[in-house]
């Protein structure tokens, strides 16, 4: 076996169609060399029917990250495929309607709660349930949309990953005595199921496309994947609680 992550074992999380991040990182995963379990949630079938499309078939195991108890048998449903874990991809966001479109000042504590709980919260709790399946040199890579900003019609989607690219720092730091890295990549504007349920999502793209120093495609996912499988490889055993910009350079530029 060959490959940039050849012999490794990854837990993939978030795929729900051929177009998400995460069915690319698990593609470019098992094309070079890795094994990769994928977890899903509600549309389980969907995503059993997505993972055979992958160059090879990926067993799914049903995950709610909100769900304790399911949390804590991952471990064991994990062992029924590979007998550890050296990398966990987290790809994991939703905001309820209220919480996008220009609906900040109005969003309900209940929907605020329930961004927060499965977009940011569940970074560490993905993280702590794998742990007992990790080892020194292991590495958590999760997705974030620029946070240092705020932009137009995310709204508490953007809260919520202001606090998961600050999680990942903390968990960098909790994890890093154990020897394991945790870093998360921040993409431009993609149009996956996501993005297609933002209320005026189409603001981005026109800006990013135009503005960004090397140009921006919205409908390839292998730039950001790349990167997640770099973080996930052996090549950065020293860098963690970082966040690496896939965007075409556009988090580098001021305001027009």
């Amino acid at each position: 076996m060959s490959g940039l992550l050849a012999g490794k074992r990854l837990l993939v999380t978030g795929v729900i169609t051929d177009a998400s991040i995460a069915f690319s990182v698990a593609k470019l995963a098992q094309e070079n060399g890795a094994q990769v379990v994928l977890t899903g949630y509600g549309r389980l079938s969907l995503v059993e029917r997505i993972a055979k499309r992958l160059p090879q078939p990926a067993p799914v195991i049903e995950l709610d990250v909100t769900n304790a108890e399911q949390l804590a048998g991952l471990p064991d449903k994990v062992r029924e495929h590979v007998d550890g874990l050296d990398g966990v991809v987290h790809s994991i966001g939703f905001a309820p309607q209220s919480c996008l479109g220009g609906g900040f000042l109005d969003a309900p504590w209940e929907d605020v709660a329930t961004a927060l709980h499965v977009s940011t919260y569940s970074y560490k709790s993905l993280a702590m349930a794998a742990l007992p399946l990790m080892s020194p040199g292991g590495a958590v890579v999760g997705l974030t949309f620029d946070a240092t900003k705020a932009w137009p019609v995310y709204d508490w989607m953007g809260v919520a990953k202001a606090g998961l690219e600050s999680a990942s720092r903390y968990l960098a730091l909790h994890l890093g005595p154990k020897g394991i890295r945790s870093n998360l990549v921040a993409a431009g504007p993609l149009r996956t199921i996501a993005a297609k349920s933002i209320p005026g999502f189409e603001q981005f793209e026109t800006t990013w496309s135009e503005r960004a120093p090397l140009g921006w495609s919205l409908d390839d996912q292998e730039p950001a994947a790349r990167a997640c499988l770099a973080l996930l490889s052996d090549w950065f055993p020293a860098t963690t609680g970082e966040i690496v910009h896939v965007d075409g350079g556009y988090h580098a530029l001021g305001a027009a």
